[in-house]
């Protein structure tokens, strides 16, 4: 049974556990944590979140409840609740493929069509937003949260899905319409040392899997 979840907002991290004990991250020095136990209603929630949005140094907050599900649960509906899929796809060479968009580096992903699996999806969107025309799933690797405004100004919340994936092809064209202006392989000490900025939620992953330190 998960134990928390850690969503980012605005790139500072929320999470929402059971227990105090449960709580066993690592914060960046320096980065401001606030603690606090939920009292079961909804508008508890929506300061914390106006705070993470409008923060402009290092924050994160933590939220305890014994009924980590009702938590989530709560959480959720104050966005709209999308889900995506993606990959962390290597080459014959070990190479990770990275995205450049919007400034910073990231990994491709998409949104799931209505009717259509995770796996398609994420397969789908890895060879829209790269070019690739050969992409194998090899397994599942873990999922992601993070927020955003819709252009109608409304929170979405966003699920993404990541798989580890390999493929045959080496070229890539970057897919210009969803603002990707590079496309790129590397290898580990490559993305440590020139992927900067990188969204947290994609360095985190990166660091599960031990390809970042």
């Amino acid at each position: 049974m998960r134990q928390k979840y850690k969503i980012y907002i605005n790139n500072y991290p929320l999470i929402l556990v059971a227990r105090q004990e449960d709580i066993n991250e690592i914060f960046d020095p320096g980065m401001e944590v606030v603690m606090t136990w939920y009292r079961g209603r909804t508008k508890q929630l929506s300061p914390i979140i106006d705070t993470l949005e409008k923060a402009t140094r290092p924050k994160a907050f933590v939220v305890i409840y014994a009924d980590l599900q009702r938590l989530w649960g709560d959480f959720k509906s104050l966005f709209r609740y999308i889900k995506a899929a993606g990959g962390l796809v290597f080459n014959g060479r070990r190479e990770l493929l990275m995205i450049y968009r919007r400034g910073y580096w990231d990994l491709p992903k998409g949104k799931i069509d209505p009717g259509e699996t995770k796996r398609v999806a994420a397969i789908r969107e890895v060879k829209e937003e790269t070019g690739l025309q050969t992409v194998s799933i090899r397994t599942k690797v873990d999922n992601t949260f993070h927020t955003y405004r819709l252009k109608s100004g409304k929170r979405a919340l966003k699920k993404s899905i990541w798989y580890e994936m390999t493929t045959p092809d080496l070229k890539l064209t970057p897919q210009k319409e969803e603002d990707i202006e590079r496309a790129e392989w590397m290898l580990p000490a490559q993305i440590q040392d020139q992927c900067d900025p990188m969204y947290p939620s994609i360095r985190e992953i990166l660091k599960s899997e031990g390809i970042l330190r």
